[in-house]
């Protein structure tokens, strides 16, 4: 191209450049502002691929350390999506699916259907079975939703012989709507060779050993009959004499996740005065002594509710109500005795058992009531509300000098 004699100058250039129309008639055209967009997109797609390229590993993962490929894998992700519009039907029959989370524990048991498993660990206990199922057999709780277990243990008469004749009369012989939904038997010996009478078996020397022995007891029968489709645990001893029908409901209604009675028993004076006598100690409240007197102890000392031995200050259940108030009065307890206990299943099931060790100077019922104040359950006593426990005829003079309460 020649350039102009005289050089370059504004003269020259303004000469040689189009006319403004012109390049504003250019400027809109279509075929120039698409030609700039694709531009501009090739150079966002452009300097996206070059991100992605440098963020990218220099080098081969095998050439790669551990921390170097965390840092590099570290965001990202390779998306899975699942297909779960097809369903996977299993039909093996060794493989089971239990679905917990419809098993609730409510003050409506009955109305939600919810299913109990009554529990009696069973030792010598041979002269109290007639008795236990003629008020078992009362219980108002609908029966089709109860399940019986018993734990037969180092039994020295004839326990088993009784409890299957018991189990025949009721199950097999009675009424349908008297018939409980099922019954199990466990046995299971822990080596108490030693026959023990009423007197030995309370004496404050055996506490300790029986207690332990107990809460073993207790242990295997729970988790040898406890299901999935249990809501309630109620643990009721053989040698009651009586208790209202609808214990179960009455108990029920309190919503709580630990709950007892009271426990007295009668024993009737030379004039034929019943002195309604008070039985179970090892349901209490806490004191300062006691608190004391445990941090003064080795921990593997258990302490023995009723007995002269160790002076806890405590209050008990037993000196607290009366049958005659409003039985649905409630009292917060730290110890509980083992007679009468209805359980929300689901305690048991976090861990909540009774323990055959000392627990805070604690075992059996009384462990397992520590326990499971410290798991963060709530443990109540009804003092109104009185089961009748047979008389033991327990010589006088346990406490010593102290009154009961």
């Amino acid at each position: 191209m020649l350039l102009p004699k005289g050089g370059v100058n504004w003269k020259s250039a303004k000469a040689r450049l189009p006319p403004w129309r012109a390049i504003i008639v250019l400027l809109t055209r279509t075929r120039f502002l698409v030609s700039i967009a694709l531009t501009g997109l090739l150079i966002l797609m452009w300097r996206g691929v070059s991100r992605s390229a440098s963020e990218m590993q220099s080098k081969s993962p095998m050439e790669m350390s551990i921390n170097e490929m965390v840092e590099w894998s570290a965001h990202a992700q390779t998306p899975v999506l699942f297909n779960r519009h097809e369903p996977y039907e299993v039909n093996s029959t060794s493989i089971t699916d239990l679905d917990l989370n419809p098993i609730k524990s409510t003050s409506k048991a009955a109305l939600n259907r919810e299913r109990v498993l009554i529990l009696t660990p069973l030792r010598d206990a041979a002269p109290y079975l007639a008795k236990y199922f003629d008020l078992l057999y009362k219980l108002s709780y609908p029966h089709e939703l109860i399940d019986l277990a018993f734990l037969v243990g180092d039994c020295k008469d004839d326990t088993l012989a009784n409890l299957a004749s018991e189990l025949d009369r009721i199950q097999n012989h009675a009424e349908e709507k008297v018939r409980f939904r099922s019954a199990t038997v466990i046995q299971k010996d822990f080596g108490a060779d030693v026959e023990m009478t009423v007197a030995e078996r309370h004496s404050f020397a055996a506490q300790g050993p029986r207690r332990k022995a107990i809460a073993r007891a207790r242990n295997y029968l729970l988790y040898s009959a406890l299901k999935a489709d249990h809501s309630w645990v109620y643990w009721r001893d053989v040698d009651i004499t009586d208790c209202p029908e609808r214990i179960l409901e009455d108990f029920m209604a309190h919503d709580k996740d630990i709950l007892v009675p009271n426990i007295w028993f009668h024993r009737y004076n030379q004039d034929g005065h019943d002195i309604e006598g008070r039985f179970d100690y090892n349901s209490w409240i806490e004191s300062d002594k006691g608190r004391r007197l445990r941090a003064s102890l080795p921990t593997d000392t258990i302490l023995a509710e009723g007995y002269k031995e160790y002076d806890t200050g405590r209050t008990y259940l037993v000196g607290m109500g009366d049958w005659r108030n409003n039985k649905d009065d409630e009292v917060e307890l730290d110890g509980i005795g083992g007679v009468n206990i209805l359980v929300k299943a689901d305690v048991h099931r976090s861990g909540v058992n009774f323990p055959a060790y000392a627990f805070e100077n604690q075992a059996e019922t009384e462990g397992f009531a520590r326990m499971a104040k410290r798991a963060g359950y709530q443990v109540v006593g009804l003092p109104n509300y009185v089961v009748w426990h047979i008389d033991t005829d327990e010589k006088p003079g346990n406490l010593g000098d102290r009154k009961a309460f």
